[in-house]
């Protein structure tokens, strides 16, 4: 089972995470699972957004915006026929309050296409287009002129995303959580090799996932894939 984590959206992030997964597919074999890790990930751009969530769909819509003005609505789909696509292997695809944005869109498009399950908590629900006007006095205005939509028609903004499974993050007795120990790492390569995004690549033991309930969780489900009686499970 795989694990990449995206702690943002900017201008490389597919391409980071193209290469990630063509070296996964490349030395796991078979490719039995991934983990798809939006937790604390605060979004960045839409476009990033759409090509993060198309790696993961040959069809359907992944997100669309309806605004004040008819041409600030828009509708971003799936594109078929994409080499290298990760579209059949079972995903599990984590986020907690502290996504929003543009991962609220890749979590909101991979549940409602049925692509992946969702683990975790509700997202933060930021999914709003606003735009900046100046003022004379040198002040602005923040003026919301559009709205993100999941694919089945539900507001991202103020909402959120609800997970398929609930799981509540398990607060550590120490002060170095596997995720800010994570997040220490991934900022030293990011600050060594200048990539926007560095997926993390190495194995993950049993007594980090020990220390990861949501992490571990969305392991289990995938290891006994299809899941069962989703809805009861705690």
């Amino acid at each position: 089972i795989g694990y990449v984590r995206v702690t943002h959206f900017q201008d490389k992030t597919d391409h980071d995470l193209q290469a990630f997964l063509k070296k996964m597919q490349h030395r796991l074999v078979p490719f039995k699972g991934l983990v798809l890790d939006l937790r604390n990930d605060p979004g960045g751009l839409l476009e990033q957004a759409v090509r993060v969530s198309d790696e993961f769909l040959t069809t359907g819509l992944i997100v669309y915006t309806e605004g004040r003005n008819r041409n600030q609505s828009m509708r971003f789909y799936a594109r078929a026929g994409q080499e290298g696509k990760v579209a059949t292997v079972p995903m599990g695809v984590l986020i907690n309050e502290g996504s929003a944005s543009a991962s609220e869109i890749v979590a909101g498009a991979l549940k409602d296409q049925k692509r992946a399950l969702i683990v975790g908590t509700k997202s933060f629900g930021k999914g709003s287009v606003q735009t900046i006007i100046p003022l004379e006095d040198g002040s602005a205005l923040r003026l919301t002129t559009a709205l993100y939509f999941t694919p089945s028609g539900v507001t991202i903004n103020e909402k959120g995303v609800n997970p398929d499974v609930v799981v509540e993050d398990k607060p550590l007795a120490t002060d170095k959580s596997l995720q800010k120990l994570r997040d220490e790492i991934l900022s030293q390569h990011m600050r060594a090799e200048g990539l926007t995004d560095k997926p993390w690549n190495q194995p993950i033991t049993p007594e980090e996932l020990d220390k990861d309930p949501q992490l571990k969780r969305a392991v289990e489900l995938l290891r006994k894939w299809p899941p069962k009686n989703l809805a009861q499970q705690p």
